[in-house]
C-alpha cells in the first residue's frame, strides 16, 4: 500500500500541471528554437529602443521648449546662439539654420539686396532643418515598424514547421493519439506566442512614438514660423 502511494505521488510530481516555457523551448525542434531565439532577441532590442527613445524624446522636448522661450524673448537672438558652441536641441539647430542663411544673404555693410528672396531662402533653410530633425528622431523607429509587421509571420513559420514535424512523428510512430501530437503542437504554438509578444509592444510603441515625433515636428515648424516672422520684420525695418 505504501509503495503504491509513493508511486502515485511521484507520478503527480513528474506530470506538469502548467506550461513550462523553458521546457517547451528545450523540447522544440532546432528550427523552431532558432525562430524563438530570433524573436526573443527582437523583443529585447524592441524594449531597448522603447526605453531609450522615451528618455530621448522627453529630454529633447523639454530642451526645445526651454530654448524657444528664451530665444523668442531675447533682444538679440544671434548673440544667444553664438554663446552656445554645441547646438544641443532641435530648436537651436533650426534657428541656427535660419540665421546662417540670413548671414549668407546679407551683402557688404549688412544690407539685403532682395528682401523677398532672402525671406524665401531663410524659410526654406529652416523648413529643411525641421524635416532633418524629424527624420533623425524617427530613424530608429523603422526597427519597431519592421518587428511589428514581421514578427507574427516569423512566429507563424515556426508554428507551421513544428506542426509539420508533429505530423511526421505520427507517421513514424504509426500512432495518432493526442499524447504523440500534443507536445509538438504546444512547442510550435509557443513560437507564435513569442512572435506576438515581440510584435504587440513594437506596434504600440511605433504608433505612440510616431505621434510624438509628428508633434515635435509641428512644434519646430511653429517656432520656425515665429522666428521667420521676426526676421521679416527686421528686414522691413532696414
Amino acid at each position: 500500500m505504501t509503495i503504491e502511494l509513493l508511486a502515485a505521488v511521484q507520478d503527480a510530481l513528474s506530470t506538469p500541471n502548467r506550461l513550462n516555457p523553458v521546457k517547451l523551448f528545450l523540447d522544440a525542434d532546432i528550427v523552431v528554437q532558432a525562430v524563438m531565439v530570433g524573436l526573443i532577441l527582437a523583443s529585447v532590442w524592441t524594449w531597448a529602443i522603447i526605453v531609450s527613445f522615451s528618455l530621448r524624446m522627453g529630454r529633447v522636448a523639454r530642451g526645445s521648449r526651454a530654448f524657444e522661450r528664451e530665444f523668442l524673448k531675447a533682444q538679440h537672438p544671434e548673440t544667444l546662439l553664438d554663446g552656445r558652441r554645441h547646438k544641443e536641441t532641435p530648436s537651436e539647430r533650426v534657428a541656427a539654420a535660419g540665421l546662417a542663411e540670413l548671414q549668407r544673404s546679407t551683402g557688404q555693410g549688412g544690407r539685403v539686396a532682395d528682401r523677398e528672396a532672402t525671406r524665401a531662402r531663410v524659410a526654406l533653410a529652416m523648413e529643411g532643418q525641421v524635416a532633418a530633425e524629424a527624420d533623425s528622431l524617427a530613424e530608429r523607429l523603422n526597427f519597431l515598424a519592421t518587428t511589428g509587421a514581421v514578427a507574427p509571420f516569423v512566429g507563424l513559420f515556426g508554428t507551421v514547421w513544428g506542426i509539420m514535424n508533429s505530423f511526421f512523428q505520427i507517421g513514424q510512430q504509426q500512432n495518432s493519439s493526442l499524447a504523440v501530437v500534443a507536445p509538438g503542437i504546444s512547442e510550435a504554438l509557443f513560437a507564435t506566442a513569442i512572435g506576438l509578444f515581440a510584435a504587440i509592444p513594437a506596434v504600440i510603441a511605433y504608433n505612440r512614438f510616431s505621434h510624438r515625433v509628428n508633434a515635435l515636428e509641428s512644434q519646430l515648424q511653429r517656432f520656425a514660423d515665429r522666428f521667420h516672422a521676426t526676421l521679416s520684420r527686421e528686414l522691413e525695418a532696414e
